[in-house]
């Protein structure tokens, strides 16, 4: 892929030339009209191949290249995106236009000088590694014959390999100019086990900011195989209330709920389930929630934020009490707070987001959970989107081991998982695994007190 490592130089070279243009497209909003701006310029290509049965099925690349300008006129402001053709002085003009028409924003402007990042901070994100085409190929060929190694994988679904790098370049009209560059490496396959109508299904991904940070791809499928063939012969548990052991891939989805009720915007909007929590207990004594976007290699680790800021880690929850929101200078002022740093262009809006988010380790091993419950349920995989962030209310379809003495006994399927999130989080307890190679992540996770339908 050839083109691929051309495309990471030219970017490379190029970020003095899309800060010019970034700087450009403000000097011809202030002439139009606007009191103050930012304007960003991001860049992206994509390269992936999926395999099927020693077969490629499938080969993709995509490449994007977008301006965004956003810009304040007194009170108002609006923001317009576009590719890289455009002429910077008809942009700035449609921008301003727009702004004005526009109803006022109390709550929106320029980030204040001092909070923009000053130091430039060297993160490790971008591999200099770039794959060809044919790279690709091996390895996903090579990871789905791996998963149909295992003895009682009896078909494939499909191996995939990808790779991609992008950049984001930002000015503001305070004066802020900075640049990154990061990659992006994954493989991933899923396999059957079984036959006839008694059939299972598993898979195994990994992901990275460089190439030699991915699991190991002869691990990778066994992983996937063994646990395909393990869940033959699945049936549905009791129902009743159960102590519930989250394995790491699905508790990461947990993972995710806390950062979406700690994301300040619901907070101001008053939706957020979490507003009335801060400075009080929200999980265990003991329990911390981290937001780094300073980790090297992190998987959403940046040098500053959206809107230019310097971003620092944050503990959100502190031996189970809850101290922070994730807050944008938008959230932030419609809360009477300051900026975190948490600043993410969606679009055309800037919201704030999580970076490199986890519900941290504890000091339990994994197979320690699962020997402390007398019966339980060890889930590996959780079906449908039944979660109310506003009410808490949690409702999910689910499958993996029901657990006895102990030990897992016998797969499951075909169940349900109720509680609220709230009463979740109060009863959790984590395990010492946890994996910081995903962007949203926790360790594997003891609920307990919650109900099963099943059998």
């Amino acid at each position: 892929m050839r083109e691929a490592a051309a495309n990471m130089a030219d970017m490379q070279r190029d970020l003095p030339n899309l800060t010019d243009r970034a700087a450009a497209l403000l000097v011809a909003a202030k002439k139009a009209g606007a009191d103050a701006g930012d304007a960003a310029i991001s860049r992206s290509r994509a390269y992936s191949i999926d395999v099927r049965m020693g077969k490629t099925e499938q080969t993709e690349s995509a490449e994007t290249d977008n301006f965004s300008l956003r810009v304040f006129v007194g009170k108002r402001v609006a923001a317009i995106s576009a590719d890289l053709s455009a002429r910077p002085d008809e942009l700035a003009e449609r921008a301003v236009a727009q702004a004005r028409v526009s109803p006022e924003s109390p709550f929106e402007g320029e980030v204040e000088a001092p909070l923009l990042a000053k130091t430039r901070r060297e993160l490790d994100l971008l591999d200099a590694f770039t794959p060809d085409m044919v790279r690709l190929s091996d390895d996903a060929a090579a990871l789905e014959a791996a998963a149909l190694a295992v003895k009682g994988v009896t078909n494939s679904g499909g191996a995939s390999a990808w790779y991609g790098a992008g950049g984001l370049v930002l000015v503001t009209s305070q004066g802020f100019s900075g640049s990154y560059l990061a990659s992006h490496f994954g493989r991933s396959v899923s396999v059957v086990a079984g036959a006839g109508a008694k059939l299972e299904r598993d898979y195994a991904y990994s992901s990275a900011r460089h190439y030699a940070d991915m699991a190991e791809i002869a691990a990778l499928g066994d992983q996937a195989g063994r646990q395909a063939v393990a869940r033959l012969g699945a049936r549905p548990a009791p129902t009743g209330q159960v102590d519930v052991v989250f394995a790491p891939r699905v508790a990461r989805s947990l993972a995710g709920h806390l950062s979406a009720m700690v994301n300040g915007a619901a907070i101001a909007r008053k939706t957020g389930l979490l507003r009335n929590f801060m400075g009080k207990r929200l999980m265990r004594k003991g329990q911390a929630v981290s937001d780094n976007p300073l980790r090297p290699r992190g998987p959403a680790s940046r040098p500053f934020d959206g809107e230019g800021v310097e971003p620092v880690p944050l503990a959100l929850v502190e031996d189970g009490i809850l101290q922070d929101w994730l807050l944008s200078s938008s959230a932030a002022k419609e809360l009477g707070l300051e900026t975190n740093g948490r600043g993410v262009r969606s679009g055309n809006a800037i919201v704030p987001g999580a970076t490199n988010f986890a519900i941290e380790a504890g000091e339990t091993k994994p197979e320690d959970l699962i020997g402390s419950l007398k019966t339980g349920f060890y889930v590996t995989e959780l079906i449908g989107r039944g979660v109310d962030l506003v009410t808490g209310q949690y409702s999910r379809g689910a499958a993996g081991f029901w657990i006895e003495n102990g030990v897992p006994v016998y797969p499951v399927s075909e169940v349900s998982l109720g509680s609220d999130l709230l009463h979740m989080f109060a009863h959790m307890t984590a395990a010492d695994d946890l994996d910081r190679h995903y962007a949203v992540t926790a360790p594997t996770l003891l609920v307990e007190g919650m109900m099963l339908a099943g059998a």
